[in-house]
Parts: structure tokens; sequence; C-alpha cells
């Protein structure tokens, strides 16, 4: 397959009062690469503070994937709870945003020419418009989670809403979107509405019921393997993108690449 960077803040999660523990788009896109396709090159450029670094970049390295790693002024920082089966999350600590700067100066020096990469937004503060137009240079193709946009960038509780700069999507080629984030953004999950985000793939992923993928003159279902008993959906969405995206950079067109990350995670999950 291609080279891929996998670019992003790594997290300091605390769940239920627990002691912090790694977390973040980057740790679990690589554990997923890590599980899936232990051989693929890729390459993670991440940060957090000096003083997190024993936390959190230990683990990530023990994937077995290089790591390009930078100080942060602040470590990005998530804590959770539970109101019966309802997950709760308030947003602890900004991490620093990437930057034009970021991305012209040591950013490149990491992923030189790589042609896919994965954008691991938390909040749509982590990379602004500009920033993800400098990442676009060069021909590279930028795949991202809507969950990251949808999140404002603020302190305190969690704040999801639709109010995303229209041009954060033009140097986007693939969005992957679950139904609630795609009915904050455009108000359903009809085709021709996912279509007003103008991002060349979206992929729309319906959980036992597959995934639709939606470009200018296509919207095809992608049906998912049936999955028996309980399934702990944990790590599943990452198992999807990180999929899909070896399945692209290897020559598979959108709707392929689509139907072999649905049957990664029919496999993920009947494992667990």
């Amino acid at each position: 397959m291609a080279r891929v960077a996998v670019l992003g803040n790594l997290v300091k999660d605390v769940v239920a009062g627990a002691a912090p523990r790694p977390g973040g788009a980057v740790f679990y896109q690589a554990r997923a690469f890590h599980n899936i396709a232990p051989t693929a090159d890729v390459q993670l450029v991440t940060r957090c503070t000096l003083e997190d670094r024993e936390l959190l970049v230990p683990p990530l390295e023990e994937l077995g994937l290089p790591v390009t790693w930078r100080p942060a002024r602040e470590t990005q920082a998530f804590s959770f709870h539970y109101q019966g089966e309802r997950r709760v999350m308030d947003v602890d600590a900004l991490g620093d945003p990437w930057t034009r700067d970021d991305v012209e100066g040591w950013v490149a020096q990491a992923i030189g020419g790589t042609p896919w990469v994965m954008v691991g937004a938390l909040t749509r503060a982590d990379f602004p418009p500009e920033t993800l137009s400098a990442l676009r240079v060069e021909g590279r193709q930028l795949l991202l989670d809507a969950q990251g946009l949808v999140r404002r960038g603020t302190l305190g509780p969690l704040v999801r809403d639709g109010d995303v700069p229209p041009e954060s999507w033009t140097s986007v080629r693939a969005v992957k979107l679950n139904e609630s984030e795609a009915k904050i953004l455009v108000g359903s999950l009809e085709p021709n509405d996912l279509r007003r985000l103008c991002v060349p793939e979206v992929v729309l992923t319906l959980g036992s019921r597959g995934a639709l993928v939606v470009t200018a003159d296509r919207a095809e279902h992608v049906s998912a393997t049936p999955v028996s008993g309980p399934v702990d959906p944990t790590g599943a969405g990452d198992t999807f993108w990180v999929s899909y995206l070896v399945s692209r950079s290897e020559g598979a067109d959108a709707v392929e690449a689509a139907r072999a990350a649905t049957d990664a995670v029919s496999a993920f999950l009947a494992e667990r």
C-alpha cells in the first residue's frame, strides 16, 4: 500500500474518575493499523506536553509504528462518566491547534510526499481550514472523521453542532460520519443532502446495517455481515476508517473500500 500519515493530538482520557489513560484519534487509529495492517507504511505525527510524554507516547510507540512527536503547550484532555447508558463527556483541556507553520515545517519534514493523510481532529479547533488547505498541497488526499468537526472547541461539557466553516470541507477527499453527525451537519441521511458537504467521498456508517457511500454520481448501500450475540463496539469506528484507507491506498474505489471496511468491522466484532 502507499505510505500513510496519521496526524493529531494525543489525549489524556479520564473515565469515571479513574487514572488518566492515553486516547485520541492518533492512538486508536494506530492501534487499528497495528491490528489489521501491521506491515503498512504508516507515520504517526503527534503532540502533547513534555510533562505528559511519559504517560502518552510510550503506549503509542509500543504499537510498533514510527512516531514523530513534538512538545505542546497543553495536552488535550477529556473526561467521561455515564448516566445510565448515556455517556457524558467534558472537555477538560484543549490541545494546541495545528497551524500552517506546523504543516509547512516539522510536519512536512515528517511526512514528506505522503499521498494519504488521516486527520485526527478531536474538536473543530484542532485543524482550522487554513491548516487543512496547507495539508492538501502536493496532491495529498485527506481523510477526516466528522466526529471532530461537529465538536465545538470549547472547555466544559461537550457541545456538538453543525457550525463548521464551509471551507473546512474543500480540502477533504473523504469524510466518515454516523447518523447523528449527518443530522447535525445536513439535517438528514439523504444522499443529496450529504452531497451538500461538497466532499468527493462521504461514508455514512449505519452500525449493524452497514454503510452508505455517497459520491457526486453514486449512492450505494453496503451491507454488513451479521454478528450474533452482544458485541462491544469500542474500536469499531477506527477499524472501519483504517481499513477504508488501506483499501483506497491500494487502488480500491470508494464502494469497494467501504465493503472491505464493513467486512473488517464484522470480523473485529466477532472476535471480541
